[in-house]
């Protein structure tokens, strides 16, 4: 083996997490390679917020990520947070904008930040390879070893930041985790998650409702979300949907919340203000009419409003509050945004991200068993995560 296939770090994976780590660990004195097996770096930065990159959320805390240990990802975020990054972006001229919920997007393009990273890699000599058909990865004499399609690389330390499994078509693929278990690393189990639910044929009126979308408060359990949900061919999505489905579990039901704003006897008092209105029309005034006309019917409700007694006007305001669907699945891997599930935490440093019994293999971004709400999010944890790995390398090998 020459010393050109001999390196300080090998980072597999060159999406948001692996660019931001080789980047710093390279800008420290590191020799840093980076391998994908995809055509290009950056791919799911690309298609994301539209492709304008929704890059980070000013609004970050700890509590707006799902683990099975939510003390986890504490370290890294106080460490690199929100505004670090917009720091970065504003240095490079990049000119962003706020959404709602402190959401956070390039004015121009998602290929920005890709160029943004690009260059950062280049500052520190990072060596990236793409188009890569990597054979074994294995450990031995304190150092790890890929075997490629002409050569075998090695280093004292491997980065994974392969992501998990979901968007398949750009990339995403179980190979984290696969990896992982081959050096003895527990795996939380991977589910979907930022991801469309799907209804089953007795909500067959609700499906028929495609296109129709609503201002609702979404709940499962304690948690709960306030933006808009859509209604599909399929079932439900929309911001709103997507973030209770990554605390939805196979079987569970989901609460929607049709009138978020109205306070307890709504409709009884609309019944003493104009009793011969309908109440077709009193619900069309707050819902979109199709949305309006199939809650009554699923509710059972026509005719004048003053012709319903306050019981089952009560009854049905309750209903309307806390609308209950059995979600029959969801559309999976192939939608879903991001992975809920991956490496435990219980094997990883928190300050590090270095697997606890394997000196010199790190895990960080999408792999690992941290995932964000919608909105920015899970590209914080990538960066933050990243960064405490490309520093804790470059002092592992400083000392």
């Amino acid at each position: 083996m020459t010393s050109s296939d001999h390196y300080d770090a090998i980072v597999l994976g060159a999406g948001a997490a692996g660019l931001m780590c080789a980047a710093i660990a390279g800008q420290r004195g590191q020799r840093v390679l980076i391998l994908d097996h995809g055509p290009n770096p950056g791919r799911k930065i690309l298609i994301s917020g539209g492709g304008r990159c929704n890059f980070t959320n000013i609004q970050c805390a700890p509590d707006r990520f799902i683990s099975a240990n939510p003390h986890f990802a504490k370290s890294a975020l106080s460490r690199y947070s929100a505004q670090d990054f917009l720091d970065l972006v504003e240095s490079y001229h990049i000119a962003w904008h706020e959404k709602t919920l402190g959401q956070l997007f390039c004015d121009e393009s998602a290929r920005q930040i890709v160029d943004m990273l690009l260059e950062e890699c280049a500052k520190g000599a990072v060596e990236i390879e793409c188009n890569v058909t990597l054979g074994d990865t294995t450990h031995s004499d304190g150092h790890y070893s890929c075997t490629l399609a002409d050569r075998t690389v090695r280093a004292p330390t491997c980065v994974v930041a392969t992501g998990g499994p979901s968007i398949p078509k750009i990339g995403g693929s179980t190979f984290a985790y696969e990896l992982a278990r081959k050096f003895g690393l527990k795996i939380v189990q991977p589910r979907p998650a930022l991801v469309p639910l799907t209804l089953g044929a007795d909500e067959a009126l609700f499906r028929e409702l495609s296109g129709v979308s609503a201002d609702v408060v979404t709940i499962s359990g304690k948690t709960r979300f306030r933006e808009a949900a859509l209604f599909t061919h399929r079932g439900l999505s929309g911001p709103a949907i997507l973030q209770i489905s990554s605390y939805w579990q196979n079987g569970e039901n989901i609460a929607v919340n049709f009138l978020p704003d109205h306070p307890t006897g709504f409709l009884s008092d609309a019944k003493r203000e104009k009793p011969q209105q309908s109440i077709g029309r009193v619900l069309s005034g707050e819902l979109p009419d199709r949305l309006s006309t199939a809650l009554l019917t699923k509710l059972g409700l026509d005719g004048e409003i003053g012709s319903l007694t306050d019981k089952r006007l009560n009854a049905a305001e309750e209903r309307l509050k806390s609308w209950t669907f059995t979600p029959s699945g969801s559309e999976g891997f192939a939608k879903a945004e991001v992975t809920v599930g991956g490496v435990s935490t219980k094997e990883l440093s928190s300050k590090t991200m270095e697997a606890r019994s394997m000196p010199g293999l790190y895990v960080i971004g999408e792999a690992v068993d941290v995932t964000g709400w919608l909105g920015g999010y899970n590209f914080q944890w990538a960066w933050a995560s990243a960064v405490a790995a490309g520093e804790a390398i470059a002092l592992k090998a400083a000392a």
